[in-house]
């Protein structure tokens, strides 16, 4: 396998990176007893029959549906059903935000530990917008907002989740959900200290006197590091950081594992490649241009594992850096995604 196929791959997924990013699929998990199948995937409204579901649920999948993803997963249970049924079915389908509007508010915590354990131990780019749950995790979005009327019905945060969740799924990565409006919203029950809240990680609905709009495009995250800063409370930032993680692992699975040699020089052209997305991936907004996006072999976990073997303690970093290794490849990236212009200070002085 040569330079070119593996370049013009990563060319592709740059170029569409954002055209993909706003046809996200949306899972979403439903108690119904009208009907009796486990899966269902739509890719419009128009595709779901309408007596397989009770009214309620017809409601939550157009909610669903007005913020324009590439498709809905039905994960259906019956009324007295087990919850983790349905996660199992999903955990091995392809999708990038759960709803489960029927979710009481002792069983978030459960939830929002699968999704958590699928993003850490099965490097999986699973989210969920969950109410009302403080998770602390880039992967849940925590929606806080009550008493959203819309027409003569009013909705609590758990049965307006599925809105959150279609909006999420349909933005671009060009385009952050802070101001997002919501045109159907005639009243919420607004937050006394919004600003607060959203350093706390919860998702609000605001009032700005014309109209319901989101308030900032926040997850739940609250605990940071200095490899997992501010920027990763971020919904836009993160959705990037995981569309580029599964372009690159998509791409070294497809492409490299079991296909070519463990040489150093493969994996300089599979660097080369990544680092040509990255540089597409700038010239597209998607990434800051002003910063040197690269990766390169990650030195540090190269010599960690060759110290697991032997004494390398007189290698210098030209011999680690060229190290057989395995099986394995060892490789980091620093990076800088875009973000969208969400704050302004405009001072006037008057002469």
């Amino acid at each position: 396998m040569g330079l070119p196929k593996i370049l013009i791959q990563f060319q592709t997924l740059a170029e569409t990176l954002v055209s993909r990013s706003e046809r996200g699929i949306v899972a979403v998990i439903l108690k119904d007893n009208t009907s009796t199948f486990d899966t269902k995937t739509y890719t419009s409204e128009s595709e779901v029959t309408k007596s397989h579901y009770t009214a309620t649920n017809l409601a939550f999948l157009s909610q669903i549906f007005l913020g324009s993803p590439s498709a809905v997963i039905v994960e259906r249970i019956a009324n007295d059903g087990d919850i983790n049924t349905a996660l199992t079915r999903l955990k091995n389908k392809k999708w990038s935000w759960l709803t489960i509007p029927s979710l009481q508010s002792g069983e978030t915590g459960a939830v929002a530990d699968w999704i958590k354990e699928q993003r850490k131990d099965y490097h999986k780019t699973f989210k969920a917008v969950l109410a009302d749950t403080a998770a602390d995790s880039d992967g849940i979005v925590n929606f806080a907002t009550g008493g959203i009327k819309v027409g003569s019905k009013t909705y609590t945060a758990a049965e307006y989740c599925p809105r959150i969740a279609g909006v999420l799924a349909g933005l671009p990565l060009n385009r952050s959900a802070t101001y997002y409006a919501l045109p159907e919203v005639e009243a919420i029950t607004e937050s006394e200290n919004p600003n607060t809240d959203i350093d706390t990680g919860k998702l609000l609905l605001i009032n700005d006197g014309t109209k319901i709009k989101i308030a900032r495009g926040v997850n739940s995250l609250t605990t940071l590091t200095d490899s997992f800063g501010e920027d990763f409370k971020k919904i836009k930032i993160v959705e990037a950081a995981d569309m580029l993680r599964d372009d690159i692992r998509s791409t070294f699975e497809d492409d490299f594992i079991g296909k070519v040699e463990n040489s150093y020089d493969n994996k300089i052209i599979f660097l080369a490649a990544v680092n040509k997305y990255l540089k597409d991936l700038a010239d597209l907004g998607v990434l800051y241009d002003k910063f040197e996006n690269k990766a390169e072999i990650d030195i540090k976990a190269t010599a960690a594992w060759l110290k697991l073997t032997r004494d390398i303690s007189s290698w210098d970093e030209e011999k680690i850096k060229t190290a057989n290794t395995g099986t394995n490849v060892f490789v980091k990236a620093n990076i800088q995604i875009q973000d969208a212009v969400e704050d302004l200070k405009f001072t006037i002085y008057m002469n």
